[in-house]
């Protein structure tokens, strides 16, 4: 049997001296310099072990101050299901709410950028066609759970009073009330989650490190007659969030 790495080895150490309170959540860690004297290797065998806790929630680096026991923080549970679409109301802020956490979401939407490559055979159009694109950051107590950008052809949407997601008369009330506004019904979603690690900018937006797992779900929406009419891309950290999904059973 081969040996444990080395920097799995001080992972344990460091995970072992936090259950036995030496050092408590909010408690700066020492230096890598001291931690590797102490435990007998390098600081890039510390550092290494140190980015694993941060990646699992256990620590927490801040920029220029140094790496931290992390607050405890529960993890939210993600529901993805079709029965929580609703005439009113966003299926996050429910989520939110079971937790008693207070919900929100900021966002930016930028109309007519052309479509990408894999957005354009996503959405069935030629790749440059115009979309209306809105990036989210949604936050639990103030803390960001989850990213998504969303991608609307604007052949669509333009010229109507829903072509911004979050903003007109219908701001914030999702693809499928939106779309039924233009007389398009929405008939399914398909989601294809898979795990990666995050990007140095969504590490950034969520406040996890660089190499932290994530949720990464693409999201489509199709209408009645095929056609897809929103696709998106849901970032989600896989320490902070669990995502479940429910299955409505047609009796």
């Amino acid at each position: 049997m081969s040996e444990q790495p080395p920097y799995l080895r001080i992972a344990d150490e460091l995970r072992q001296r936090i259950a036995e309170h030496v050092w408590e959540p909010g408690d700066r860690l020492p230096s890598r310099a001291q931690i590797g004297q102490e435990c007998g290797v390098g600081e890039n065998v510390v550092r290494r072990a140190q980015e694993l806790l941060i990646s699992q929630g256990v620590l927490e680096g801040r920029a220029g101050s140094g790496t931290y026991v992390a607050e405890p923080r529960e993890r939210v549970r993600v529901v993805r299901s079709s029965a929580r679409e609703q005439p009113s109301g966003s299926p996050f802020r429910q989520d939110m709410k079971a937790l008693r956490l207070q919900s929100d979401w900021e966002s930016r939407t930028d109309a007519k950028v052309p479509a990408p490559a894999e957005i354009a055979t996503r959405l069935g159009i030629a790749e440059g066609e115009p979309c209306v694109r809105t990036t989210y950051e949604f936050l639990a107590d103030g803390k960001p759970v989850q990213l998504s950008t969303s991608w609307e052809p604007y052949a669509v949407t333009g010229g109507t009073l829903v072509v911004l997601p979050e903003g007109g008369p219908h701001a914030g009330a999702g693809v499928v009330n939106r779309m039924a506004e233009i007389g398009v019904t929405i008939s399914h979603a398909v989601e294809q989650p898979e795990p990666r690690h995050a990007t140095a900018e969504e590490a950034s937006l969520l406040g996890i490190q660089k190499a932290a797992l994530v949720t990464h779900i693409r999201r489509t929406y199709y209408s009645d007659d095929g056609r897809p009419v929103e696709t998106a891309d849901i970032v989600v950290p896989a320490a902070h969030c669990e995502i479940v999904y429910e299955i409505p059973i047609n009796r």
